[in-house]
């Protein structure tokens, strides 16, 4: 009972500061233009705030976890492409204050909570 609570709010945890973070590149984007990388002129920014906001729509009401899996998955992709693209030069990701490409904490997040939702579920169906 206590690992269902905590991996559920440890999912709710990590999608709020997911949003809070892709939410942050995203008004950078819409002040500056100049938030995130684009392809073919859609913010990827403005991609991650919808992967996080529909698996976290999808959480609280407890239901639709294929739509949350597609999203976070989408997502997931998005990083790890993102990421793999960093690390060989040939893009910039945004970068935190430190210097550390956001790339790889959106990889980290996606992979966190694809990881942390099929054990809430592994959970939920044993009782």
């Amino acid at each position: 009972m206590i690992l269902k609570k905590i991996t559920y709010y440890s999912i709710l945890a990590i999608l709020i500061i997911g949003l809070f973070g892709a939410g942050g590149l995203v008004i950078e984007e819409f002040k500056t233009g100049e938030g995130c990388p684009k392809i073919m002129s859609i913010p990827m920014c403005l991609v991650i705030l919808i992967c996080f906001l529909i698996p976290l729509i999808t959480h609280l009401l407890k239901k639709w976890n294929t739509v949350y899996f597609l999203f976070t998955g989408l997502a997931g992709s998005i990083a790890l492409l993102a990421s793999v693209m960093q690390f060989a030069g040939n893009a910039q990701c945004p970068k935190t204050g430190s210097g550390t490409p956001m790339c790889y904490y959106s990889l980290l997040l996606f992979s966190t909570l694809i990881i942390l939702k099929i054990f809430q579920i592994k959970f939920n169906n044993k009782n």
